[in-house]
């Protein structure tokens, strides 16, 4: 027997660690792992231990003996990878113990500023250390934390969510606080922050999207696939928002992973996402929805699609969903598991009074057709002809990527969206000279790649460029104390709280969830939040 990865795979790389016989792989030291769909573990050196699904963040990791038949394709997929990507299994190195600094007057006091993935794994790093004592504080703008993981994984995706256990456990370890409802830039100024602390990591993702540039592009019905998913997955920013699901037809512009999932969420039954945390008002207007065909677009051909394997195949699943590839397609028996996947999907024979998934590709693009609202979408082939079309559509999604936002007070590179920095080091544009004890980490650092675990050691790599500044005495020191820095937040923001508030607006919507069959119930209005924060009444704002 040996053990598997599956699709819920975050990259975490934590099963890495305690594999005894080194066969999961790619690991964070390999170049493949910046790249890689996921992990994969070898048939031909697991020992069947089991070290890695006792520790995998999400269940991940099963025996081969209890996949179900729609998961038995990721037995082939882990075999897969170790015949393209041969490698040495076998006992690893045990990792020196970390040599210890000689003591510093008092802690190290380090501001993050975000609370999602790359936020939490900071401060896990941090507070795990045996080198220096740390003392972290969390901002976060919103009165709830998770970031991408409450905001941006699909609702139909609970495993991939269960990392949140990971962050629970960081937020209960001494020398950690957080406060909820705090903007900085707005509440506290990043000169303020700094006053205060000897660093600041800033991990605030990326809130933006890339455009199309192309005429009708802001024409009613046309969005970007990050509102969208901010609508389903209940953002209190996009609560009140409205999409028409009125017509026959959406399209969705981009092939990764995000347009695969939003395509799901709007083809398949809404019943299948109950048992999620989907927001209230999108499952009520998915019920409502008249959309028979989902089109998504892609400019460059089948082997080149941004989509990973499992998204794919998770297609696959829904019996109540057609998926078809416009135009047909074929593969060879030695292609890669993913375009025989979609070979298969064209080979299908259709299946009447089905929505259904059309995977195009070889099409870019051109305009967004319609006057006073979105009717169409002309398509220009990118093959040798350069035909065009015009595609019958009421909502088109531009799903071609997410990008950072400014922060106040910090160079920001406006090309590729992020912090201008060195290893997690941010530099002045003009001499590239380190920002004394300004980081970044996450997607405002690298730009929005990889998934959730990848995080995990963008932040370690920040962490240890921090750390090692600290070291060298290179960080400045805090000119004012802590402690002012809580009472100014108190009086500018009076409705802020810590991580027990949290903890409150969390267990509340488990038990709200578990009542009706779900998950969670999420709380999408920040007057709901604030009231279950502070334990006050809140029937008001949900539905009955």
């Amino acid at each position: 027997m040996t053990y598997v990865v599956t699709q819920a795979c975050c990259n975490d790389a934590t099963c890495v660690a305690v594999c005894p016989v080194n066969c999961i792989h790619p690991t964070p030291d390999e170049a493949q792992y910046q790249r890689t769909e996921m992990l994969y573990i070898d048939p031909a050196a697991c020992i069947d231990c089991g070290a890695c699904a006792d520790v995998c963040p999400v269940d991940a990791i099963v025996p081969d003996s209890d996949l179900t038949p729609e998961a038995e394709i990721y037995k082939d997929l882990n075999a897969a990878y170790f015949l393209g990507n041969p490698t040495v299994s076998g006992p690893s190195e045990v990792p020196a113990e970390p040599v210890v600094a000689a003591p510093r007057p008092g802690p190290l006091r380090v501001a993050i500023v975000g609370s999602g993935p790359s936020a939490f794994y900071a401060a896990e790093e941090l507070l795990t250390r045996r080198d220096v004592d740390v003392d972290v504080s969390m901002f976060e703008r919103l009165p709830v934390a998770g970031g991408l993981v409450r905001f941006g994984v699909a609702p139909d995706h609970q495993t991939t969510k269960a990392v949140e256990r990971v962050f629970s456990r960081t937020a209960g370890r001494n020398g950690f606080r957080a406060f909820l409802g705090v903007e900085i830039g707005r509440d506290i100024s990043v000169d303020e922050l700094l006053d205060h602390h000897h660093a600041v990591i800033y991990a605030s993702g990326a809130s933006d999207d890339r455009k199309l540039g192309i005429p009708g592009e802001d024409l009613p019905g046309s969005f970007a696939a990050r509102e969208f998913v901010a609508w389903y997955n209940g953002h209190p920013d996009s609560a009140g928002r409205t999409f028409d699901l009125s017509g026959r037809r959406a399209v969705v512009i981009g092939n990764g992973n995000v347009a695969l999932d939003v395509a799901r969420i709007l083809a398949c039954d809404p019943d299948r996402l109950v048992p999620g945390d989907i927001a209230e008002h999108a499952l009520d207007a998915l019920r409502h929805s008249t959309i028979e065909e989902i089109v998504v677009l892609g400019r460059r051909g089948p082997e080149h699609a941004a989509f990973t394997t499992p998204e794919l195949i998770a297609l696959g699943a829904l019996q109540e969903v057609e998926v078809s590839v416009h135009g047909g397609f074929d593969a060879s028996a030695d292609a890669s598991i993913k375009l025989r996947t979609l070979a298969d999907y064209a080979r299908r024979s259709p299946r009447p009074g089905r929505r259904k998934i059309t995977l195009r590709f070889h099409g870019t693009p051109v305009e967004i057709l319609g006057d006073c609202h979105v009717e169409g979408l002309r398509i220009a082939s990118t093959r040798m002809d350069g035909s065009e079309e015009d595609l019958e559509a009421s909502l088109v999604l531009r799903s071609v990527g997410y990008r950072g936002a400014p922060v106040p007070g910090l160079p920001f590179d406006s090309q590729r969206g992020t912090v201008p920095n060195v290893a997690g080091r941010v530099v002045d544009p003009v001499d590239e000279r380190p920002v004394p004890g300004v980081y970044v980490a996450g997607w405002i650092k690298r730009g929005p790649t990889g998934v959730i675990g990848t995080n995990r050691y963008c932040a370690a790599e920040t962490v240890d460029a921090l750390v090692a500044d600290h070291q060298r005495a290179l960080l400045p020191q805090p000119s004012r104390p802590g402690d002012e820095l809580a009472e100014a937040v108190q009086s500018r923001c009076p409705e802020s709280f810590g991580f027990d508030g949290w903890k409150r607006i969390d267990r509340y919507e488990r038990i709200e969830g578990r009542r009706r069959g779900r998950a969670r119930q999420k709380l999408v209005e920040v007057g709901a939040m604030l009231a279950v924060a502070r334990g006050a009444e809140t029937s008001q704002y949900l539905p009955q």
